[in-house]
């Protein structure tokens, strides 16, 4: 049986959430998602949301995007950081009409402080830009945007796997799924078809990302022949926890959180003189590598990787109390840490995929070469690209609530008039004979193992600090693991609710990013925002200035080109 729909959203995070709350509006809209929307990856994000209403200090859109390109090391195209700054005031106020909690000052105001990389004036200093709910930003999102969905009629299919996107040419049709509860495949016919799968994460061994996060979206539509935009940049956040990954919120450096080494130091006066501690990630990552690197670290007791102070105690217990109450839990559950009164220690962790599937303002999936018909993306998933090649700390959510709404209106339009497009059970035979060669394989490999090896290859040569052979070398292995793929097979058998079959999915899908990953970092000989090379330390603009397009077919992944949009600043150096 075909599910028909004029629009199918693919993730329930902040990006799909509000996509499909805005096409709900002319179109029979539905959601699938592998969780239970309000378990999305988007409820971890903790600080806040960048948006120049002012209600602090001085501020000014103009000011947020000239951040947000410079913070991307220039390879942000610059109208879409315009949109993105100036369509955040929007946008917060939206959700506040919408019912989401924000903290308020004393006026009533909602209340803004700090993140690294924002500043007033063209960078003459740090300005209180990041609109948050506590330290549970995210999650109130999340809770806003899922009753309107409810209200609007958007109908949900929770624990929904997509295996497959339908498409004719440049024309989407529809998705194929997987059923958790059942093991069954499922064929979803619409006019449009909307990717907000969020990110990539899981490729790597210390991650801050959800078991969840991987890949799913941009993995198919790689195999699909759609080239993916600027996968060499990959974020590491400064601040995880030690040995876990869960995050430590910029929000913490943003209420006053210093960064210290061994010697009690505060190491990023030399980093970073005007910014410190709220420098971009990109550069506060390094510099604490550089601090290991230089014998300055703390080493744990366990002997694992050395790592550095993050020190609130100095700002007393009502403000981490009140101001980051889940980081104060997290740290005292999972490191018997009081952070009101011990420093914390952190180490930098892989965070956020800054490219993804390509699409021009209105989320329609566009290579710079074809625009493809009902097909779109937003969110993690999406490359737009506003985040260059380093995301701001809070852009992430701006990017969800600016773009994926910006997708949603697009594609309430779209389907007014788009042709129906055709849809069989027939649809599903190619992923159907996938899942039976899985089942019918007799012992081979276990999924565990090999997802283990791809995740510490990924960590070892393609993290914070990059290198030629060792970026090749990760190519290397990653492709004699998508060989030993091929002989993974199932252990459970059962049909309902076999986490084993999910799992192997997901491990084809981080096999091929990783693949995509790898590649594109080890052509990019320069050193530019996360992407930073030991044996090309600089910045490379007369070669460089330009997106990556890396195509996938079979073991070879090729490389082309796209222009950067820089109509309205000039690339200059990256000082702060």
């Amino acid at each position: 049986m075909v599910q028909e729909f004029d629009a199918i959203i693919v993730g329930a995070g902040g990006a799909g959430l509000y996509a499909a709350l805005e096409a709900s509006r002319t179109a029979r809209t539905a959601v699938v998602s592998k969780l239970y929307p309000q378990r999305s990856h988007t409820g971890a994000a903790q600080g806040g949301i960048g948006a120049a209403l002012g209600n602090v200090e001085e501020d000014s859109p103009e000011w947020h995007a000239f951040d947000t390109v410079k913070g991307g090391d220039y390879l942000v195209d610059q109208n879409a950081a315009k949109i993105l700054a100036e369509d955040a005031v929007r946008a917060v106020y939206d959700l506040e009409n919408r019912g989401l909690p924000f903290s308020r000052l004393e006026d009533g105001k909602i209340a803004q402080r700090r993140f690294g990389g924002h500043t007033h004036h063209f960078g003459k200093g740090p300005v209180h830009r990041s609109c948050y709910a506590a330290d549970r930003t995210g999650h109130m999102i999340l809770q806003t945007l899922y009753q309107q969905c409810v209200k609007n009629d958007v109908q949900f299919f929770d624990e929904y796997q997509v295996v497959d996107l339908l498409l004719d040419g440049t024309t989407a049709r529809g998705v194929v799924l997987f059923e958790l509860k059942t093991g069954e495949l499922h064929v979803f016919k619409a006019k449009a078809v909307l990717f907000a799968t969020g990110g990539t994460g899981r490729m790597f061994k210390i991650t801050s990302n959800a078991l969840s996060n991987t890949g799913d979206g941009p993995a198919i539509l790689a195999r699909a022949g759609v080239p993916l935009e600027d996968m060499e940049f990959y974020q590491f956040h400064p601040t995880g926890i030690l040995g876990m990954g869960i995050l430590i919120t910029e929000g913490v450096r943003g209420e006053g959180g210093i960064l210290k080494n061994r010697d009690g130091e505060r190491f990023m006066e030399t980093y970073a003189p005007t910014m410190l501690d709220l420098a971009p990630r990109d550069m506060v990552s390094r510099a604490i590598m550089t601090e290991v690197a230089k014998g300055k670290g703390v080493r744990g007791d366990r002997k694992i990787d050395d790592y550095v102070w993050l020190d609130a105690s100095h700002l007393g217990r009502e403000v981490v109390e009140q101001k980051i109450p889940d980081i104060a839990d997290f740290c005292k559950t999972y490191l018997g840490v009081d952070p009101a009164e011990t420093p914390m220690p952190v180490q930098p962790t892989a965070h956020y995929a800054m490219g993804g599937i390509p699409t021009d303002v209105d989320g329609r999936v566009d290579t710079g070469k074809s625009v493809y018909d009902g097909l779109y993306a937003a969110g993690e998933a999406a490359c737009v690209s506003v985040h260059g090649a380093n995301r701001l700390g809070t852009n992430s959510l701006v990017d969800l609530i600016v773009y994926g709404r910006r997708a949603g209106r697009h594609i309430a339009e779209y389907v007014k008039n788009a042709p129906d497009v055709p849809a069989s059970e027939k649809d599903a035979d190619r992923a159907r004979e996938r899942l039976q060669r899985l089942r019918d394989r007799k012992g081979g490999r276990h999924v565990g193992p090999v997802m283990d090896r791809m995740q510490e290859v990924m960590m070892e040569k393609v993290g914070v600090y990059r290198e030629q052979s060792e970026m090749d070398a990760a190519a290397a292995e990653i492709r004699k693991l998508r060989e030993e793929f091929q002989e993974v097979t199932v252990q459970d058998h059962g049909a309902g609710f076999n986490a084993e079959v999910l799992q192997i999915m997901e491990l084809e899908n981080l096999l091929d990013l990783s693949l995509v990953t790898a590649v594109s970092a080890a052509n990019r000989t320069e050193s530019r925002g996360a992407h930073s090379r030991k044996d090309f330390p600089d910045r490379d603009d007369d070669n460089w200035l330009k997106h990556t397009m890396a195509t996938l077919a079979g073991d070879t992944v090729s490389i082309d080109y796209k222009p950067v949009d820089i109509s309205i600043w000039e690339p200059k150096p990256r000082t702060y």
